[in-house]
């Protein structure tokens, strides 16, 4: 059974830093590309970055180009998202997930369930 769980959301400062990890489990993580994908409230899915299957890829949102790091340990089956210098409009639940083939293209099969980010002072 594929399961994505995401840790390390909570309540940060404007300008402030959060690194989240998504453990992945039940599929060969190194073969597949990633995602993390994010919701604002009342809002709908907006995508934020992936990175390929090893490592060495990455793609951003022009919202968060320059602010965010995505990466990946494949030994420890276990993708991150470093975000820096937060901004109020960067509060979401955010999610990790993964694609359905081992590219980038295509659609996502797979989600997690979710973390909350909050920026606020």
């Amino acid at each position: 059974e594929v399961q994505l769980v995401e840790s390390g959301g909570g309540l940060v400062q404007p300008g402030g830093s959060l690194r989240l990890s998504c453990a992945a489990s039940g599929f060969t993580f190194s073969s597949y590309a990633m995602s993390w994908v994010r919701q604002a409230p009342g809002k709908g899915l907006e995508w934020v970055s992936r990175i390929n299957s090893g490592g060495d890829s990455t793609s951003y949102a022009d919202s968060v180009k320059g602010r965010f790091t995505i990466s990946r340990d494949n030994a420890k089956n276990t993708l991150y998202l470093q975000m820096n210098s937060l901004k109020p409009e960067d509060t979401a639940v955010y999610y990790c997930a993964k694609y359905q083939e081992s590219s980038w293209s295509g659609p996502f099969d797979y989600w997690g369930q979710g973390t909350q980010v909050t920026v606020s002072s």
